[in-house]
């Protein structure tokens, strides 16, 4: 070969070699995108939803029954704007089926705040966090990292032989304006594409593109209001909103998901205070020079509670507004001075955010108290900042430097699971209708002997003033004097702390009367209390409360009723007078409550009207029981007026 022809081969060569390593090393550098694009993403207008079936391995232990074989999963799911604007705040819902145990999801919480390992064989919904929000292509050069976000879960299902694909029912983007059809399978994949509904009405722009606040039974907001490069101050406000919702000795949680830790707080603290988790983790090896002992909490998921009032000038831990009330925020509807509560928090941060901009707040918040509602909270949604006043008494304001806002709802109780009870009775019945069987629960050692699932039997008036445990012989007596059936296994009782008897007193042509009486079972002093009851066929002929402070709230048929000044302690459980022999008795509080008939025409008191439908006690809804009293002959009885006088001279002789 002649030696030019050689050269341009060896210059041909090189070149080759050049342009392969230049490709691979594009190839190297581009971020890798394991998500599966089915064709139809080309053609989204809306947010693309993918879903995609891993793998799965047969767990301990090995099972001949298919249906109760557990197997560990692996999947990952993705959320891709497709839009021209951004997508706030997204949430996903995936519709498992196969009674799956959710043990982790990278990228995204579960957006009531459930730990994980998580139940969700009905479907669950995730939200975005860190990246709650996907910015739009067009903005972000198509930056697929700030436009989609991938989710990598694992867990365990159930069922489902091989070769079959554990898949879930569907798919769906839950954001608010946004119509999902019918998800599209393809063996291990599902995918669809969202687009907003033309229903929907364009909502305004909100300044700096946040998301508006929300409106919530209760709301916690997180503001931003120092940034350094390897700490920040937080500001932490609780408000109730809802008109029954309150909480006594509030305990607040929540989850550090990027190895944050709490230095120091003012006008709260953390239950465990203690700083070694902090020196033998990532914080201590970064952090060398720092002194831990100061360090107020190194969990992850944190215990926050209230200081008591006597601490709310100490010039270290307090001196916040509207902190220090012992944990309790009454409703709006009792005083919209106590119904907020406020903290402060310095948070140290972990690599890789730190520097001022990099702010990201706990997930997973929790809130409860002691016999109050229960609260469902949903992840931290970003919003806009938090306005304040100038301290100097000056008209300009000032702003958080950041602010999420996460709003939490009551949820009703779930069966057997309430914290106070109701029961029935009536002038026109002489038998109490007792409150229903493990009302709030049943300890693990009565299923052996007691009934969990039968109902409560009919009780002699005199019986409530007694525990629920000492009227067995009572329920027996009563019933073989009515000549009802004893069962062998008796029903357990209702093992609340807190009962109201709600008794119709009289019936006459132009009005009614009936008592409430509230039972305070426990050893807690019930301070400020307030109960309330929804009664839709006799709401508006509501009259007058006597010993109670009484008032009607709009638009849902509730009547709500609090303690009179210097008499809104409901006391605690004490013994007889002679505690070998008698039984203990209970503090209570009651007041007779008047109605007219002019406005609820044609209401029927003793055929089930006069009963109320809900009731609640310090917000907390009560389990009612499972029947009504009945007249046979639907007209009062004298034996009926009789047990109505007796009850009430026993209860008003115990007051004396």
């Amino acid at each position: 070969m002649p030696p030019s022809r050689a050269l341009l081969v060896a210059v041909f060569f090189f070149s080759v070699l050049i342009h392969i390593n230049v490709q691979a090393q594009d190839y190297d550098d581009a971020p890798e995108d394991s998500g599966y694009h089915p064709k139809a993403e080309d053609n989204c207008n809306g947010v693309f939803l993918t879903y995609t079936f891993g793998s799965r391995t047969k767990e301990f232990p090995h099972v001949k029954n298919a249906s109760a074989q557990s197997w560990a999963f692996k999947s990952q799911a993705t959320v891709l704007n497709a839009m021209a604007e951004d997508l706030k705040a997204w949430k996903m819902f995936i519709g498992f089926q196969h009674d799956e145990i959710l043990v982790s999801a990278s990228g995204a919480v579960i957006i009531d705040g459930t730990d994980y390992p998580a139940r969700v064989g009905n479907g669950t919904t995730l939200a975005g966090y860190p990246q709650a929000d996907l910015l739009n292509a067009i903005e972000t050069a198509g930056d697929m990292s700030q436009i989609m976000v991938s989710i990598q879960m694992t867990g365990t299902q159930f069922g489902v032989k091989n070769p079959g694909v554990p898949m879930p029912k569907t798919i769906k983007l839950v954001n608010e304006g946004f119509e999902c059809p019918a998800p599209t399978r393809q063996q291990t994949h599902m995918y669809v594409c969202c687009v907003k509904s033309k229903k929907k009405k364009k909502e305004k722009a909100t300044e700096g593109k946040y998301l508006p606040r929300q409106y919530g039974d209760l709301t916690i907001s997180y503001d931003v209001i120092q940034a350094y490069q390897t700490n920040y101050m937080a500001q932490v406000t609780i408000d109730i909103h809802h008109p029954l919702g309150r909480l006594d000795n509030w305990n607040l949680t929540w989850e550090w998901k990027r190895g944050e830790f709490i230095y120091s707080m003012k006008g709260a603290y953390t239950l465990k205070r203690d700083y070694a988790g902090c020196l033998y983790s990532d914080a201590g090896k970064y952090y060398r020079d720092l002194d831990f002992s100061p360090v107020m909490s190194c969990e992850k998921k944190p215990t926050i509670v209230d200081l008591p009032p006597e601490r709310a000038d100490d010039e270290q831990i307090g001196r916040i507004p509207n902190c220090c009330k012992n944990g309790t925020l009454l409703p709006p509807t009792m005083d919209s001075s106590k119904s907020k509560s406020m903290f402060q928090l310095q948070v140290y941060k972990m690599q890789p955010d730190l520097n001022r901009t990099a702010l990201y707040p706990p997930a997973n918040f929790k809130i409860n108290g002691y016999l109050n509602p229960t609260y469902k909270c949903g992840p931290p949604i970003r919003v806009s900042p938090t306005e304040y006043s100038d301290p100097s008494g000056l008209m300009d304001k000032s702003y958080a430097m950041a602010t999420w806002q996460v709003a939490c709802n009551i949820t009703r109780p779930e069966p057997k699971k309430s914290g106070c009870c109701v029961s029935f009775s009536a002038f026109f019945n002489d038998s109490v209708v007792p409150c229903s069987t493990c009302a709030c629960g049943c300890p693990d050692d009565d299923e052996t002997t007691c009934n969990a699932n039968a109902p409560a039997m009919l009780l002699p008036p005199e019986a409530l003033l007694i525990p629920a445990e000492n009227r067995t012989a009572k329920a027996k007596a009563w019933a073989k004097i009515k000549h009802k059936r004893v069962p062998s296994l008796m029903p357990c009782w209702d093992h609340c702390g807190v009962s109201i008897n709600w008794h119709i007193m009289s019936d006459y042509r132009t009005g009614w009367t009936a008592r409430i009486t509230v039972f305070n079972w426990r050893d807690y002093t019930f301070k400020n209390w307030f109960a309330a009851i929804r009664i839709p066929k006799a709401y508006q002929g509501y009259e007058n409360v006597y010993s109670f402070n009484g008032t009607k709230l709009a638009d849902n048929n509730t009547i709500f009723f609090q303690g009179l000044p210097y008499l809104n302690y409901l006391m605690p459980e004490t013994d007889g007078k002679n505690p070998d022999e008698d039984p203990k008795v209970p503090g209570k509080q009651q007041s007779v409550i008047s109605f007219k008939k002019k406005l609820t025409p044609g209401i029927n008191v003793v055929g089930g009207d006069g009963f109320p439908t809900r009731v609640f006690f310090d917000g907390e809804e009560c389990a009612l029981p499972h029947m009504i009293p009945r007249s046979a002959d639907g007209h009062r009885t004298r034996v009926g007026m009789m047990a109505a006088v007796m009850v009430f001279a026993l209860l008003m002789m115990d007051n004396i």
